[in-house]
C-alpha cells in the first residue's frame, strides 16, 4: 500500500514511538523512509552585535549536532529493521510547513508521526505540530498516540 513514508522526529517520547511503529509498518510493506527532522532558527530580541553572534554560533551548533544526533539514531534503528532510508534534516520556522514541504519533494505517498496527546488549555496554548499538520496537508497523515 505505502511505498515512501515520511517519518518527522523531535526527540520526543511520542516521536520515538511512532518511530518504531512505522518502521515496522515500513519494513512489513518493504516501503522506503525518509526520516525528517526541523529545526528552528535562533531569534535574539536585543544584546550587542558580539553577543548575539556568539551565543546564535553556539545556538546553531547545538541545533546541527541535536538534530545529528537524533537522524544518525533513527537511522541506526531503520538499518536494524532491513528499512531502506534516506535523512533530512532542515531549518524552518514552522516544522510543520518543513513537514509538508519535505514530504511532497520526496515524494512520500504518506507522513507517519507522533502526537503529544494534549488537549484542552495545552493544545490551545502550546498547538500541535501533528495538528498543523493534518489541518495543512493533502497528504495521508497516519498518526501514532
Amino acid at each position: 500500500m505505502f511505498k515512501h513514508l515520511l517519518i518527522p522526529i523531535d526527540g520526543s517520547e511520542g516521536a520515538s514511538r511512532a518511530l518504531r511503529y512505522a518502521l515496522a509498518l515500513a519494513r512489513d510493506m518493504q516501503a522506503k523512509v525518509t526520516l525528517f527532522t526541523a529545526t528552528e532558527p535562533f531569534h535574539m530580541l536585543s544584546a550587542e552585535a558580539e553577543q548575539i553572534e556568539r551565543v546564535k554560533d553556539e545556538y546553531d551548533k547545538y541545533q546541527r549536532d541535536r538534530a545529528r544526533g537524533m537522524l544518525e539514531t533513527a537511522r541506526e534503528l531503520a538499518q536494524r529493521e532491513g528499512v531502506a532510508c534516506d535523512v533530512v534534516q532542515v531549518e524552518h520556522e514552522q516544522p510543520y510547513e518543513a513537514i509538508i514541504e519535505t514530504a511532497r519533494r520526496a515524494n512520500c505517498d504518506v507522513i507517519a508521526m507522533g502526537s503529544h496527546g494534549y488537549g484542552g488549555v495545552k493544545a490551545l496554548v502550546l498547538g500541535s505540530v501533528t495538528q498543523k499538520v493534518l489541518t495543512h496537508c493533502s497528504i495521508p497523515v497516519l498518526v501514532y498516540r
